[in-house]
Protein backbone atom coordinates (compact mmCIF):
# COMPACT_ATOMS: atom_id res chain seq x y z
CA UNK A 1 0.00 0.00 0.00
CA UNK A 2 1.42 3.62 -1.20
CA UNK A 3 -0.04 6.79 0.89
CA UNK A 4 0.66 10.13 0.56
CA UNK A 5 -0.13 12.13 3.60
CA UNK A 6 -0.22 16.13 2.85
CA UNK A 7 0.02 19.19 5.32
CA UNK A 8 2.10 22.24 6.00
CA UNK A 9 1.71 25.54 7.79
CA UNK A 10 1.63 24.39 11.33
CA UNK A 11 2.29 21.77 13.60
CA UNK A 12 -1.45 21.95 14.23
CA UNK A 13 -1.00 20.44 10.51
CA UNK A 14 1.26 18.29 10.51
CA UNK A 15 1.09 16.40 14.05
CA UNK A 16 -2.66 14.46 12.92
CA UNK A 17 -0.94 13.50 10.08
CA UNK A 18 1.88 11.60 11.81
CA UNK A 19 -0.85 10.14 13.87
CA UNK A 20 -2.14 8.77 11.36
CA UNK A 21 0.78 7.63 9.43
CA UNK A 22 1.67 5.59 12.68
CA UNK A 23 -1.89 3.57 12.48
CA UNK A 24 -1.25 2.83 8.85
CA UNK A 25 2.50 1.37 9.90
CA UNK A 26 0.84 -1.00 12.36
CA UNK A 27 -1.64 -2.29 10.38
CA UNK A 28 0.23 -2.33 7.11
CA UNK A 29 4.37 -3.31 7.76
CA UNK A 30 6.01 -2.58 5.03
CA UNK A 31 3.54 -0.25 3.44
CA UNK A 32 5.05 3.22 1.69
CA UNK A 33 4.32 6.79 2.79
CA UNK A 34 4.93 10.07 1.50
CA UNK A 35 4.80 13.56 2.60
CA UNK A 36 4.28 16.49 0.78
CA UNK A 37 4.56 19.97 2.05
CA UNK A 38 5.62 23.10 0.98
CA UNK A 39 8.69 24.47 0.39
CA UNK A 40 10.53 26.25 3.51
CA UNK A 41 7.65 24.94 5.10
CA UNK A 42 8.39 24.28 9.17
CA UNK A 43 6.23 20.75 7.92
CA UNK A 44 10.19 19.30 6.36
CA UNK A 45 11.90 19.54 9.98
CA UNK A 46 8.30 17.89 11.84
CA UNK A 47 8.62 15.04 8.89
CA UNK A 48 11.79 14.26 8.68
CA UNK A 49 12.09 14.09 13.07
CA UNK A 50 9.54 11.35 12.72
CA UNK A 51 11.55 9.74 9.88
CA UNK A 52 9.32 9.69 6.85
CA UNK A 53 10.09 11.16 3.47
CA UNK A 54 9.05 14.92 2.73
CA UNK A 55 8.68 16.23 -0.84
CA UNK A 56 7.81 20.04 -1.78
CA UNK A 57 5.47 21.94 -3.81
CA UNK A 58 5.48 25.36 -4.88
CA UNK A 59 2.82 27.27 -2.76
CA UNK A 60 1.83 30.51 -0.67
CA UNK A 61 -0.40 31.78 1.14
CA UNK A 62 -3.34 34.29 1.01
CA UNK A 63 -3.80 37.26 2.91
CA UNK A 64 -7.17 38.16 3.55
CA UNK A 65 -6.61 42.19 4.58
CA UNK A 66 -6.87 44.56 1.80
CA UNK A 67 -3.91 46.49 0.69
CA UNK A 68 -1.15 47.21 -2.12
CA UNK A 69 1.49 44.78 -0.30
CA UNK A 70 -1.21 42.63 0.41
CA UNK A 71 -2.79 42.20 -3.29
CA UNK A 72 0.70 41.83 -4.64
CA UNK A 73 1.48 38.96 -2.06
CA UNK A 74 -1.50 37.24 -3.27
CA UNK A 75 -0.85 37.99 -7.00
CA UNK A 76 2.17 36.26 -6.26
CA UNK A 77 0.80 33.39 -4.79
CA UNK A 78 -1.71 32.66 -6.99
CA UNK A 79 1.11 32.39 -9.89
CA UNK A 80 2.82 29.84 -7.95
CA UNK A 81 -0.58 27.77 -7.86
CA UNK A 82 -0.28 26.37 -11.51
CA UNK A 83 3.39 25.54 -10.74
CA UNK A 84 2.60 23.80 -7.14
CA UNK A 85 0.16 21.78 -9.09
CA UNK A 86 2.44 20.53 -11.96
CA UNK A 87 4.70 19.42 -9.01
CA UNK A 88 2.22 17.68 -7.17
CA UNK A 89 0.95 16.16 -10.10
CA UNK A 90 4.40 14.72 -10.97
CA UNK A 91 4.65 13.50 -7.70
CA UNK A 92 1.45 11.35 -8.14
CA UNK A 93 2.14 9.57 -11.55
CA UNK A 94 5.80 9.08 -10.26
CA UNK A 95 4.57 7.64 -6.95
CA UNK A 96 0.80 6.17 -7.60
CA UNK A 97 -0.42 6.19 -4.28
CA UNK A 98 -3.25 4.15 -3.10
CA UNK A 99 -4.50 7.03 -1.10
CA UNK A 100 -4.51 10.66 -0.89
CA UNK A 101 -5.20 12.13 2.63
CA UNK A 102 -4.78 16.33 3.43
CA UNK A 103 -5.00 17.68 7.29
CA UNK A 104 -4.87 21.38 6.35
CA UNK A 105 -2.98 24.18 5.46
CA UNK A 106 -1.87 25.46 1.87
CA UNK A 107 0.81 22.47 0.76
CA UNK A 108 -2.37 20.12 0.95
CA UNK A 109 -4.28 21.27 -2.00
CA UNK A 110 -2.16 20.58 -4.74
CA UNK A 111 -1.77 16.91 -3.94
CA UNK A 112 -5.45 16.10 -3.02
CA UNK A 113 -6.92 18.22 -5.86
CA UNK A 114 -4.85 15.96 -8.19
CA UNK A 115 -5.96 13.10 -6.76
CA UNK A 116 -9.28 14.02 -6.60
CA UNK A 117 -8.76 14.75 -10.76
CA UNK A 118 -7.64 11.27 -11.23
CA UNK A 119 -9.71 9.43 -9.06
CA UNK A 120 -7.31 8.19 -6.21
CA UNK A 121 -9.49 8.13 -3.17
CA UNK A 122 -8.82 10.92 -1.27
CA UNK A 123 -9.85 12.63 2.18
CA UNK A 124 -9.34 15.44 4.46
CA UNK A 125 -9.36 16.27 7.60
CA UNK A 126 -10.12 19.77 9.23
CA UNK A 127 -8.81 19.77 12.88
CA UNK A 128 -10.64 23.36 13.61
CA UNK A 129 -14.23 23.66 15.11
CA UNK A 130 -14.36 26.21 11.57
CA UNK A 131 -12.92 25.10 8.63
CA UNK A 132 -9.74 26.58 6.61
CA UNK A 133 -9.60 28.00 3.23
CA UNK A 134 -8.23 24.64 1.66
CA UNK A 135 -10.83 22.22 2.93
CA UNK A 136 -13.81 24.59 2.50
CA UNK A 137 -12.22 24.32 -1.18
CA UNK A 138 -11.85 20.71 -1.37
CA UNK A 139 -14.51 19.48 0.86
CA UNK A 140 -16.91 18.71 -2.29
CA UNK A 141 -13.88 17.30 -4.58
CA UNK A 142 -12.84 14.43 -2.27
CA UNK A 143 -14.46 11.41 -0.99
CA UNK A 144 -14.87 11.92 2.50
CA UNK A 145 -14.02 14.95 5.12
CA UNK A 146 -13.17 13.95 8.54
CA UNK A 147 -13.76 16.67 11.62
CA UNK A 148 -12.31 17.14 14.71
CA UNK A 149 -15.15 19.08 16.33
CA UNK A 150 -19.05 17.75 15.76
CA UNK A 151 -19.54 21.51 15.61
CA UNK A 152 -17.73 21.99 12.08
CA UNK A 153 -19.91 19.26 10.57
CA UNK A 154 -22.16 21.75 9.52
CA UNK A 155 -19.76 23.66 7.34
CA UNK A 156 -19.57 21.12 4.83
CA UNK A 157 -23.21 20.66 3.64
CA UNK A 158 -21.87 20.37 0.09
CA UNK A 159 -19.44 17.23 0.82
CA UNK A 160 -20.25 13.27 -0.20
CA UNK A 161 -19.58 11.90 3.39
CA UNK A 162 -18.66 13.96 6.66
CA UNK A 163 -17.26 11.64 9.65
CA UNK A 164 -16.72 13.27 13.30
CA UNK A 165 -13.30 11.59 14.01
CA UNK A 166 -11.75 13.86 16.99
CA UNK A 167 -8.12 15.04 16.51
CA UNK A 168 -5.46 12.18 16.52
CA UNK A 169 -2.47 12.64 19.14
CA UNK A 170 0.64 11.10 18.26
CA UNK A 171 1.19 7.74 20.15
CA UNK A 172 4.48 9.33 21.54
CA UNK A 173 1.89 11.27 24.18
CA UNK A 174 0.73 8.59 25.86
CA UNK A 175 4.15 6.52 26.57
CA UNK A 176 4.69 8.26 29.86
CA UNK A 177 2.96 9.06 32.79
CA UNK A 178 3.80 12.35 34.43
CA UNK A 179 6.26 11.12 37.29
CA UNK A 180 8.04 9.16 34.29
CA UNK A 181 8.33 12.18 32.74
CA UNK A 182 9.63 14.51 35.20
CA UNK A 183 12.50 11.92 35.75
CA UNK A 184 13.09 11.63 31.92
CA UNK A 185 13.65 15.53 32.54
CA UNK A 186 15.31 15.87 35.58
CA UNK A 187 13.23 17.26 37.81
CA UNK A 188 13.41 15.35 40.93
CA UNK A 189 11.63 17.64 43.50
CA UNK A 190 8.64 18.75 44.35
CA UNK A 191 8.06 22.04 42.51
CA UNK A 192 5.22 21.98 39.39
CA UNK A 193 6.13 22.56 35.99
CA UNK A 194 4.62 25.23 34.16
CA UNK A 195 5.20 25.23 30.12
CA UNK A 196 4.64 27.84 27.53
CA UNK A 197 4.65 28.05 23.65
CA UNK A 198 3.16 30.52 21.25
CA UNK A 199 4.06 28.48 18.10
CA UNK A 200 7.10 28.09 15.89
CA UNK A 201 6.33 31.33 14.02
CA UNK A 202 6.37 33.16 17.36
CA UNK A 203 4.09 35.97 18.14
CA UNK A 204 4.92 39.03 18.46
CA UNK A 205 3.37 41.05 21.29
CA UNK A 206 2.76 38.01 23.26
CA UNK A 207 6.32 37.15 22.84
CA UNK A 208 7.45 40.48 24.80
CA UNK A 209 4.63 39.54 27.26
CA UNK A 210 6.05 36.35 28.15
CA UNK A 211 8.98 38.17 28.55
CA UNK A 212 7.76 40.16 31.49
CA UNK A 213 5.99 36.67 32.44
CA UNK A 214 9.61 35.36 32.70
CA UNK A 215 11.20 38.61 34.82
CA UNK A 216 8.37 38.26 37.43
CA UNK A 217 9.00 34.74 37.62
CA UNK A 218 12.68 35.06 38.86
CA UNK A 219 12.04 37.71 40.70
CA UNK A 220 9.42 35.83 42.88
CA UNK A 221 12.23 33.47 43.38
CA UNK A 222 11.15 30.77 40.49
CA UNK A 223 8.45 28.95 42.45
CA UNK A 224 7.57 26.50 39.79
CA UNK A 225 10.13 24.80 37.35
CA UNK A 226 9.21 26.54 33.64
CA UNK A 227 10.01 26.00 29.85
CA UNK A 228 8.79 27.72 27.15
CA UNK A 229 9.42 27.65 23.45
CA UNK A 230 9.89 30.73 21.75
CA UNK A 231 9.78 30.55 17.68
CA UNK A 232 11.41 32.47 15.76
CA UNK A 233 11.50 35.20 18.19
CA UNK A 234 14.19 33.07 20.55
CA UNK A 235 16.93 35.81 20.23
CA UNK A 236 14.81 38.85 20.82
CA UNK A 237 13.61 37.24 23.61
CA UNK A 238 16.82 36.06 25.14
CA UNK A 239 18.34 39.39 24.46
CA UNK A 240 15.72 41.42 26.15
CA UNK A 241 16.15 39.06 29.57
CA UNK A 242 19.68 39.59 29.28
CA UNK A 243 19.12 43.00 29.03
CA UNK A 244 16.89 43.29 31.96
CA UNK A 245 19.10 41.22 33.92
CA UNK A 246 17.59 38.10 34.33
CA UNK A 247 19.20 34.82 33.57
CA UNK A 248 17.50 31.61 32.05
CA UNK A 249 19.25 28.36 30.84
CA UNK A 250 18.58 26.76 27.50
CA UNK A 251 16.22 24.71 29.09
CA UNK A 252 14.10 27.37 29.97
CA UNK A 253 13.83 29.42 27.28
CA UNK A 254 14.47 27.83 24.42
CA UNK A 255 13.52 27.83 20.41
CA UNK A 256 11.77 24.88 20.12
CA UNK A 257 10.10 21.92 21.85
CA UNK A 258 11.38 19.09 20.22
CA UNK A 259 10.47 16.42 23.11
CA UNK A 260 7.14 17.81 23.61
CA UNK A 261 5.54 14.57 24.60
CA UNK A 262 7.92 14.83 27.32
CA UNK A 263 7.53 17.87 28.17
CA UNK A 264 3.82 17.81 28.11
CA UNK A 265 3.57 14.71 30.27
CA UNK A 266 5.30 16.44 32.71
CA UNK A 267 3.82 19.20 32.79
CA UNK A 268 1.19 20.76 35.72
CA UNK A 269 0.07 23.82 33.71
CA UNK A 270 0.24 24.53 29.96
CA UNK A 271 -0.11 28.27 28.32
CA UNK A 272 -0.09 28.47 24.94
CA UNK A 273 -2.46 29.20 21.71
CA UNK A 274 -5.63 27.21 20.34
CA UNK A 275 -4.27 25.34 17.51
CA UNK A 276 -6.33 22.11 17.36
CA UNK A 277 -3.67 20.06 17.51
CA UNK A 278 -2.97 21.61 20.73
CA UNK A 279 -5.78 20.99 21.91
CA UNK A 280 -6.14 17.30 20.92
CA UNK A 281 -3.20 16.95 22.88
CA UNK A 282 -4.32 18.81 26.07
CA UNK A 283 -7.43 16.75 26.14
CA UNK A 284 -5.64 13.44 25.70
CA UNK A 285 -3.21 13.99 28.49
CA UNK A 286 -6.29 15.80 30.67
CA UNK A 287 -3.42 18.97 30.86
CA UNK A 288 -4.76 22.05 32.58
CA UNK A 289 -4.28 25.12 30.57
CA UNK A 290 -4.24 28.62 30.49
CA UNK A 291 -5.56 29.43 26.24
CA UNK A 292 -4.62 32.62 24.58
CA UNK A 293 -5.95 32.39 21.12
CA UNK A 294 -4.58 34.05 17.98
CA UNK A 295 -6.58 36.46 16.88
CA UNK A 296 -4.39 37.00 13.42
CA UNK A 297 -5.92 33.59 11.85
CA UNK A 298 -9.57 33.02 9.76
CA UNK A 299 -12.76 33.72 11.21
CA UNK A 300 -11.03 33.86 14.73
CA UNK A 301 -10.73 30.05 14.73
CA UNK A 302 -8.54 29.94 17.42
CA UNK A 303 -11.39 31.02 19.93
CA UNK A 304 -14.15 28.74 19.05
CA UNK A 305 -11.56 26.34 19.60
CA UNK A 306 -10.80 27.64 23.02
CA UNK A 307 -14.15 28.27 23.86
CA UNK A 308 -15.63 24.77 23.61
CA UNK A 309 -12.99 23.86 26.23
CA UNK A 310 -13.55 27.17 28.47
CA UNK A 311 -17.32 26.31 28.53
CA UNK A 312 -16.62 22.74 29.97
CA UNK A 313 -14.39 24.09 32.42
CA UNK A 314 -11.37 22.76 31.25
CA UNK A 315 -9.54 25.40 30.73
CA UNK A 316 -8.79 29.58 30.79
CA UNK A 317 -9.62 31.39 28.10
CA UNK A 318 -7.78 34.98 27.99
CA UNK A 319 -8.04 37.28 24.90
CA UNK A 320 -4.87 38.83 23.52
CA UNK A 321 -6.58 41.94 23.98
CA UNK A 322 -6.89 41.33 27.64
CA UNK A 323 -3.65 39.49 28.18
CA UNK A 324 -0.37 40.80 30.09
CA UNK A 325 2.39 39.28 31.13
CA UNK A 326 1.64 40.04 34.77
CA UNK A 327 -1.79 39.10 34.52
CA UNK A 328 -0.39 35.45 32.68
CA UNK A 329 1.56 35.18 35.48
CA UNK A 330 -0.88 36.16 38.00
CA UNK A 331 -3.51 33.55 36.60
CA UNK A 332 -1.05 30.56 36.57
CA UNK A 333 0.11 31.32 40.44
CA UNK A 334 -3.83 31.27 41.01
CA UNK A 335 -3.80 27.85 39.29
CA UNK A 336 -0.88 25.99 40.66
CA UNK A 337 -2.30 27.00 43.85
CA UNK A 338 -5.61 25.22 43.40
CA UNK A 339 -4.70 21.65 43.12
CA UNK A 340 -8.87 20.52 43.32
CA UNK A 341 -9.42 23.28 40.42
CA UNK A 342 -7.00 21.79 38.00
CA UNK A 343 -7.93 18.22 38.79
CA UNK A 344 -11.19 19.27 38.13
CA UNK A 345 -9.87 20.88 35.15
CA UNK A 346 -8.23 17.63 34.01
CA UNK A 347 -11.41 15.81 34.05
CA UNK A 348 -13.16 18.08 31.96
CA UNK A 349 -10.67 17.81 29.44
CA UNK A 350 -10.31 13.91 29.39
CA UNK A 351 -14.12 13.97 28.75
CA UNK A 352 -13.91 16.32 25.43
CA UNK A 353 -10.65 13.88 24.79
CA UNK A 354 -11.22 11.89 21.31
CA UNK A 355 -8.36 8.59 22.27
CA UNK A 356 -9.24 6.86 19.51
CA UNK A 357 -9.44 9.74 17.33
CA UNK A 358 -6.15 8.16 14.94
CA UNK A 359 -7.44 4.57 14.59
CA UNK A 360 -10.87 5.91 13.97
CA UNK A 361 -9.40 8.12 11.21
CA UNK A 362 -7.40 5.37 9.67
CA UNK A 363 -10.85 2.65 9.79
CA UNK A 364 -12.59 5.51 7.73
CA UNK A 365 -9.44 6.05 5.29
CA UNK A 366 -9.22 2.47 4.27
CA UNK A 367 -12.92 1.77 3.79
CA UNK A 368 -11.92 4.05 1.22
CA UNK A 369 -9.61 1.64 -0.84
CA UNK A 370 -11.62 -1.01 -0.93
Amino acid sequence: MRVIFTCGGSAGHVNPALAVAQQFEAHHPGCEILFVGAERGMEQRLVSQAGYPIETVKVSTFERAWSFKVLKHNVSSALKLPVGQREADAILKRFKPDLVVGTGGYASYPAVHGAARRRIPCAIHESNAYPGLTTRALANKVDLVMVGFPEAAEYYKDAKRVAVTGTPVRGEFFSLDRERARLELGLTDSQPLVISFWGSQGAGHMSERTVDFVERWAVEGRRFHYIHAAGRDYEDMTAELKKRGVAVTDREVRPYIDDMPVVMAAADLVICRAGASTIGELTALGKPAILVPSPFVAANHQFKNAKVLADRGGVELIEEKDCTGEGLYGAAMELLAGGARRAAMGRALRELAAPHAAQDIYENLIQLTK
